[in-house]
C-alpha cells in the first residue's frame, strides 16, 4: 500500500501542469496573480519602478506559495477569468486603491516565433518575458484592449510573461494576447506554473 500511494504521490508531482488555450480572439485568461500589495504613496508612476518582490523579473511561481511583503504574507492564486480581462478589483475586493498586482503566465511554444505581444493596463504596467523588462507604462489611463504592442520572440518550449500592474484609483485592470502578422496566436499552451 505504502509502495502505491509513494507512486501516485510521484506521478501526481511529476505529471505536466494543466495546460489552457488562449481564447478565441487569443487573449490569455489563466493568470497566476499575486495581489493586492500596498504601495507607498500615492504615486504609481513611482510604485511600478519599486520591486515589491526579491529578484521579481525572475520570479517561477507555482499556486499556493506564500511570500511576504513587508510584513504581510500574500499567496499566489490561480486565477480564470471570465472575460478577456483581468479585472483585479472584482478578484480582489478588500483592498483596490494604491496597489499593485502580478500576475504570471507559463506559456508553452511549438516553436521560436517572432510575435507582437498586445497587452494594455489600467494603471501603470509592466512586463517581463523569460526574465526581460520588455515593457513600461508609466501613467494612468482606462484600459483598453492592445493599447501597447511590442515585439518580442517566444522560444520553442516554455516562456513565462509576467505583468506587474499598478492601481491609483478606480478600475484595476489588465489583458494580454500575442498577435503574429496581425492575428491573434493560438497554438500557445497556457499554464499557471512552470512545466518540469
Amino acid at each position: 500500500m505504502k509502495t502505491v500511494l509513494a507512486t501516485l504521490t510521484l506521478a501526481f508531482f511529476l505529471a505536466p501542469p494543466q495546460t489552457f488555450a488562449p481564447d478565441a480572439d487569443g487573449f490569455i485568461r489563466n493568470w497566476l496573480v499575486l495581489a493586492p500589495i500596498a504601495i507607498e504613496g500615492e504615486s504609481g508612476a513611482t510604485a511600478i519602478d519599486q520591486p515589491l518582490l526579491d529578484n521579481e523579473a525572475s520570479l517561477k511561481p507555482k499556486p499556493g506559495d506564500t511570500v511576504v511583503v513587508g510584513s504581510t504574507p500574500f499567496t499566489w492564486k490561480a486565477l480564470q477569468t471570465s472575460d478577456y480581462l483581468v479585472d483585479f478589483l472584482k478578484e480582489f475586493p478588500a483592498r483596490g486603491e494604491y496597489v499593485a498586482a502580478y500576475a504570471v503566465a507559463y506559456i508553452t511554444a511549438d516553436e521560436d516565433m517572432k510575435v507582437t505581444l498586445a497587452l494594455g493596463t489600467n494603471d501603470q504596467g509592466k512586463a517581463w518575458l523569460n526574465g526581460n523588462q520588455i515593457f513600461k507604462f508609466a501613467d494612468t489611463r482606462v484600459l483598453e484592449k492592445d493599447a501597447d504592442r511590442v515585439d518580442v520572440s517566444l522560444v520553442k518550449g516554455q516562456n513565462i510573461l509576467m505583468l506587474k500592474v499598478v492601481n491609483e484609483v478606480n478600475n484595476w485592470q489588465a489583458c494580454a494576447r500575442f498577435l503574429r502578422d496581425g492575428a491573434p496566436v493560438k497554438n500557445l499552451k497556457i499554464a499557471v506554473q512552470e512545466s518540469k
